[in-house]
């Protein structure tokens, strides 16, 4: 009987783990696999298993192609099953070709005479995922806040970032989820950041990855009304529940998409942007309306400057501008109390209230 012997965590069983066991075991008789027990896995990792012990052992011992299971209990990094395999003599020990412990494995394999090989990596049957990304699909909210930025728009991006300088956006309501998503698609809301939110994801890095900044899954993983440094990834300068926006923020519809990365190498004047930044944290700072209108008013004359199409001047709105990148999506408008925002949402269309949002 040809014995292979497999080892890891297995800790959430998913199809990839099935089809290296299926693989394993085409390449032997019986196929034996052990996982690290809870005491190893704190011991190296220190964390805890999902399920107890005895459930893992149960759930792998039920599947098909396995033949025998061994939790095992040895403090050797790497090697956490080496007693047990001495004492099988397996003549195979498999593993992936990612394994990170690769020489001493084949030391191990020589003091038997069995053979170490590494299978190859081959197409998955099922779209791949790990234990780390279960754990956060499993972790992830139910729904999530779109955003809102008032000044210092693209000072987040890291080509573009200034020491001393700032960003400041807010975290807004009504909140979207995998199925409910109330507003335009390509908007300059950070839908994106919020999509990969949603879906367990690290929205941070993907941003980047498009060669834009990471203002939009900052926010809405933080909520709230924040101030950020300017960097090559986020640090928190100020936050506010944002309970003196209530009643003060309504979003324009434009018409048309917005596209963040086909502007981000337009020209502008990042000197007066980072100047709107500075103004702007200082209403955060002092909860004062007329400053955050003053920082959103210089930012909007920058994205003027830029070419962007006027804004309608909506009655009562004490300061304009576009979301995000502009050129398209929502229009940010800013009132003085929940009156003059009344009236203005009875005589415009597209004009839609939203609230700061700030989960505690």
């Amino acid at each position: 009987m040809k014995k292979i012997f497999v080892s890891g965590c297995y800790d959430i069983l998913h199809a990839g783990h099935l089809q290296f066991f299926e693989e394993a075991r085409a390449h032997g008789d019986y196929l034996i696999v052990s996982f690290a027990s809870a005491e190893v896995l704190w011991h190296h990792k220190r964390r805890k298993p999902s399920i107890p012990d005895d459930h893992k052992r149960v759930l792998l011992q039920g599947l098909r192609m396995v033949d025998e299971v061994i939790v095992t209990q040895g403090h050797e990094e790497g090697l956490d099953f080496k007693d047990d395999f001495l004492r099988i003599r397996p003549a195979m020990l498999l593993v992936t070709e990612d394994d990170k412990y690769g020489a001493l494995k084949r030391e191990l394999c020589a003091e038997v005479g069995a053979e170490y090989r590494i299978l190859p990596k081959t197409p998955p049957k099922f779209e791949p995922v790990s234990t780390s990304s279960i754990v956060r699909w499993v972790q992830a909210p139910t729904e999530a806040p779109l955003r809102v930025d008032f000044a210092g728009g693209w000072l987040d991006v890291p080509r573009f970032a200034r020491e001393g300088a700032f960003v400041v956006n807010c975290a807004v309501s009504p909140l979207v989820s995998l199925r409910e998503w109330p507003y335009e698609k390509q908007a300059g809301l950070g839908g994106s950041g919020a999509w990969a939110l949603l879906n367990g994801k690290d929205g941070i890095d993907s941003e980047l990855d498009l060669g834009v900044g990471w203002q939009d899954p900052a926010v809405i993983r933080e909520t709230g009304l924040c101030v950020w440094r300017s960097g090559q990834r986020p640090v928190l300068d100020f936050k506010r529940n944002g309970d003196f926006l209530a009643g003060r923020l309504a979003i324009l519809w434009t018409g048309k998409a917005h596209d963040t990365p086909g502007a981000a190498d337009l020209p502008r004047d990042y000197d007066r942007i980072a100047e709107s930044g500075g103004i702007a944290r200082r209403g955060v700072l002092e909860a004062s309306l007329d400053a955050l209108a003053e920082g959103m008013a210089l930012y909007h004359a920058t994205q003027l400057d830029e070419g962007m199409d006027p804004l309608p001047d909506l009655p009562g709105a004490i300061a304009r501008k576009y979301c995000g990148g502009g050129y398209g999506g929502y229009a940010l408008y800013l009132f003085p109390g929940e009156t003059a925002r009344a009236a203005a949402l009875a005589v415009t269309a597209d004009l839609r209230p939203v609230e700061p949002f700030c989960r505690i």
